[in-house]
């Protein structure tokens, strides 16, 4: 058989496919005889296995060689002409089984999909499902309609989907799907120490493990007796027989001469055009009731009462029955939120002792007590903030945003900005240790090779018109041409530039509006009206005001973009037809992402880096693109640290409460409505198929979704964590929450998605890793330069007056001076925007940030040395801290070993033992052939039989 497939250059998945599209789908006669379920009659609404000859009247059972082939039991003959179905003489009463089921009507086969569709006029759609439930009919699947006149709408068909064992097993060996063959005997020595601290935390064990430990191996549909099946109804859990119906249906054709049109198959172009309205599993009973079914498992039951509450938020995670209830790929996603929310606890520990260290320490930070003191911050006369509205002002009015900025900008942001650096690391590096211990729990070892090889996307395969010899398989395989690849890479390219472009537009826009409304707010607010508001009335300034709104502004700007954007991603992704689904991922994923990152950051990375850094001087203002009248920029009197702080939170905070909006209330309330007639129904008239019908459908982007999101908040924590130590703090309160509300979400407002494999998180583990090499770069930046870290530092050990440190003189020393005089009249204040303490006879000069030589020196108004000497400092700063991080962060990922010891030795026997009883049980079974022949007096050659006494002589460990 291998060496027919060679030679006719298709693998094993395209014979088992043309198998099922050989033959007329249309109702033409088929290998003599007929399908059991009549598609032109819309299906009969009580299907049975069993039918009449119509001949002799013998009954007509499936034959044990095909599935879908009906032989009568006396005369041995397959039909051409209709067979009469024995539910037409003995059907069952439907009005006496509960509808709340998750089998046939005969109460024995289990509904693996159902598909669902409105009656409609529309001939080709007709035609389309007439032809499609053939070909499934033909690849073994065995199908039940509901009938609209018992649905709810009285307007939608159900077409249940049962996959018989001889289906299972032909597609398990297909998509080398492992199961078990022996128990596992390597003893459990994993005690964790003071483990009874942790016993409130624990979930029941039946709960933790549903199913016992195996050593697995790759199903061969020839050698049944290797495996442990007991039962071959329950042998496949759930969520393999569900992934291996939906392989089925999305390769299905759905035409008559689909040789000639290969575009015409899968489920997925069925729904698209509308010939089905859903496909989706189902789930085994209702969230919050156990199933009456005694054959039924109630996963959902325990997976709601035991994960998807609020209140157990404190628990650990069922993981092993999350993976068997919905797959290992949305295993693999809480098994990654849970340990970054646990990682997250030891982040916002730390970041909750800086910012309480910054608390404690501001009675004693000299440079605040001068800037509020009255006698020095008040005798200090600002220069206006910008150009004609804005007037003098004193030092002293920005008390409480240097408060504030000291809360953030103190000794201990440097100290939780290299920790951050180390936690990183750790983070990664422990998450390939659990992700490689998952990967052998769930059977994900030689995942990635299969998943490369076995499941190319239907897409690609219709839409390739190309075949080309593998190398390594010798086998036929589909590919696109390098032109048409390119081609559509550079269109790709191009429309991702421009909505970047569009992004950086965006907030170009918006720092026009930061120019033009504080110079509005700060005419209006020269009185201070706002000291009249109670509580807050003092703190509002027009920075304050300024940056508030232009954050909540760029906020809906990100939310609208996205929306946008999501939709051409998604077409562009289409447009480049990946190979496999892994493929299709990994592209989407670097898109939307690198989208994200500059729609979320580029807010924050203009206050960081650019905001105050170009404003020039007194004299010599720089204005917008040096042709507008918007004079840049500057920082608050307390710094710029404190205005990223601002927009951080505002953007962070407002993103998850909107995203945690989005994930829980809307599915709610379109479920609600969706339902509201059908609830007032008793539980055996809903149907279990109505009830999954009217949930939300859990598309194939869900998860995607899910990672996008704690990724983008994964770089706010990291990226700009220097401006804010309790971001971990709130990152790690909203991750609580968002365990507990996907769960939630998953188990009681969606459908049944179908099972998926990933041995990993896919690409978002390298944009982790990038995003981790990048944070110490921008955290090193954000001390050196956002912060005042280093000028008082070079202040106190440089420049302080007298011969003891101290920071007393340091406020005096940050400012320079300005001859109010030379100010050109188109900075001038307008006439009545000074304040009444203003006498312009009197103060002549004016003091800004900076550090320039005063009005008469011989460099008058160049830099002073000591800017320079802080420039070389916050160069030094960011050296040393890049290489201090960078060298701890590469010595503690080659110090912790990607894969734990206990695993590779586990790996190992696994495979020995594969080897070994395969070994065993092809001489098992050469024995007895042997034997058969030497009863029956047949020669058995010495050669031969002294085979049968070989044994392993070598131990395969790798």
């Amino acid at each position: 058989m291998a060496g027919m497939t060679r030679r006719t250059g298709k693998s094993k998945e395209e014979t088992l496919i043309e198998m099922s599209e050989a033959g007329s789908p249309s109702g033409e006669e088929n290998n003599g005889y007929h399908s059991t379920l009549d598609s032109g009659s819309q299906h009969d609404d009580a299907k049975s296995s069993s039918s009449l000859c119509s001949e002799c009247s013998g009954t007509v059972s499936k034959s044990s060689s095909h599935s879908s082939v009906l032989v009568c039991d006396q005369c041995e003959k397959e039909h051409t002409e209709p067979v009469q179905h024995l539910s037409s003489l003995a059907g069952v009463d439907k009005q006496q089984q509960s509808k709340d089921s998750v089998y046939f009507r005969d109460g024995k086969r289990r509904i693996d999909f159902v598909l669902s569709y409105v009656e409609d006029k529309d001939d080709r759609k007709q035609e389309r499902r007439k032809l499609y439930e053939a070909n499934m009919q033909k690849a073994g699947l065995e199908l039940e309609l509901e009938d609209k006149s018992e649905s709810e709408d009285g307007k939608t068909f159900f077409l249940k989907i049962h996959a018989p064992w001889e289906v299972l097993a032909t597609y398990a060996d297909v998509l080398k799907i492992k199961v078990p063959f022996k128990v596992n005997d390597i003893p459990e020595n994993r005690e964790i120490p003071v483990g009874w601290l942790f016993t409130p935390l624990r979930l029941p064990d039946h709960v933790m493990h549903p199913d016992p430990d195996y050593f697995t191996s790759s199903f061969d549909s020839n050698k049944h007796d290797f495996f442990l099946i007991e039962d071959k109804e329950t042998f496949f859990p759930n969520s393999t027989r569900n992934r291996i119906v939906y392989y089925i249906l999305s390769r299905c054709p759905y035409n008559k001469e689909d040789r000639l049109n290969k575009d015409k198959r899968g489920i997925k172009r069925l729904l698209n055009n509308g010939t089905y309205t859903s496909a989706f599993p189902l789930h085994d009973c209702r969230y919050w009731v156990k199933s009456r079914d005694p054959n039924c498992e109630s996963e959902r039951y325990s997976l709601y009462r035991y994960w998807a509450r609020f209140f157990r938020f404190y628990k650990e995670q069922p993981l092993n029955l999350v993976r068997k209830y919905y797959g290992e790929k949305i295993g693999i996603y809480f098994a990654w939120l849970g340990f970054y929310t646990e990682m997250l606890f030891y982040a916002a520990v730390v970041g909750l002792i800086c910012f309480i260290y910054g608390v404690a320490t501001y009675d004693n930070t000299v440079w605040t007590k001068e800037i509020c003191d009255k006698d020095i911050g008040g005798e200090i006369v600002m220069c206006p903030l910008c150009d004609k509205k804005c007037g003098f002002w004193k030092l002293n009015s920005t008390c409480n945003s240097t408060w504030q900025s000291h809360l953030f900008d103190n000794t201990a942001t440097v100290f939780f900005a290299i920790f951050m650096g180390i936690w990183v690391t750790l983070f990664l590096e422990f998450w390939k240790r659990r992700q490689a211990r998952l990967g052998y729990e769930w059977d994900l070892v030689d995942f990635e090779e299969e998943q490369q090889r076995l499941q190319l996307r239907p897409e690609y395969e219709t839409k390739c018109t190309s075949r080309r010899l593998n190398r390594v398989t010798q086998e036929m395989e589909p590919y696109f041409p390098v032109t048409s690849k390119c081609a559509r890479l550079c269109l790709s390219g191009a429309t991702v530039l421009f909505w970047i472009s569009l992004i950086i537009a965006s907030i170009i826009g918006v720092i026009a509006y930061r120019l033009a409304v504080f110079a509005a707010l700060a005419s209006v607010m020269k009185d201070s009206p706002t000291n009249k508001l109670e509580l807050v009335g003092s703190l509002i300034t027009p920075q304050l005001a300024t940056s508030v709104t232009a954050s909540c502004i760029n906020f809906v700007i990100i939310m609208l973009l996205n929306f946008l954007y999501e939709r051409v991603a998604i077409w562009i992704t289409d447009m480049e037809v990946p190979k496999t689904h892994v493929e299709y991922e990994n592209k989407l994923t670097v898109k939307m992402f690198l989208f994200q990152f500059v729609n979320y950051y580029s807010s924050c990375f203009y206050v960081a880096f650019f905001k105050g850094k170009f404003v020039g001087y007194p004299g010599k203002y720089t204005y917008m693109f040096h042709i507008s009248n918007l004079r840049n920029e500057e920082c608050d009197p307390g710094g710029c640290l404190i205005e990223l702080t601002t927009q951080l939170v505002i953007v962070m905070t407002g993103k998850q409460v909107w995203g945690n909006i989005q994930e829980a209330l809307l599915p709610w309330l379109k479920n609600w409505w969706s339902s509201r007639n059908a609830r007032s129904h008793p539980e055996s008239l809903y149907s279990r198929w109505e009830q999954d019908y009217d949930l939300q459908n859990f598309s194939q982007f869900g998860l995607f979704y899910e990672y996008l999101e704690m990724v983008i908040q994964f770089g706010f924590i990291t990226l700009f964590v220097a401006s804010f130590p309790l971001a971990p703090l709130l990152a790690l309160m909203n991750n609580i929450l968002e365990v507990r509300v996907d769960a939630w979400k998953l188990t009681t407002q969606f459908r049944r998605p179908v099972a998926a494999k990933a041995h990993s998180i896919g690409a978002w583990d390298e944009i982790l890793n990038l995003i981790a090499v990048f944070s110490v770069v921008t955290n090193a930046f954000i001390v050196a330069f956002t912060s005042d870290m280093i000028p008082r530092l070079v202040y106190f050990y440089a420049y302080h007056p007298g011969t003891e440190l101290t920071m007393q003189g340091y406020v005096n020393n940050s400012l320079s001076v300005f001859k109010i005089s030379q100010i050109s009249t188109e900075s001038t204040p307008d006439p009545g925007e000074n304040p009444a303490w203003f006498n312009s006879s009197v103060i002549t000069t004016c003091r800004y940030r900076d550090y320039r030589y005063p009005p008469g020196h011989e460099h008058e108004y160049s830099h002073t040395m000591q800017f320079w000497h802080i420039l070389a400092a916050k160069m030094a700063f960011i050296i040393i801290m890049e290489h201090v991080v960078f060298v701890v962060k590469f010595f503690v990922a080659w110090l912790i070993p990607d894969v734990p010891s206990d695993v590779q030795a586990r790996v190992k026997r696994e495979r020995y033992l594969v080897q070994e009883y395969l070994h065993n049980y092809e001489v098992d079974k050469l024995k007895k052939q042997l034997n058969q022949k030497g009863e029956e007096g047949q020669c058995i050659c010495p050669e031969i039989a002294a085979t049968v006494k070989h044994e392993v002589l070598s131990e395969c460990l790798t």
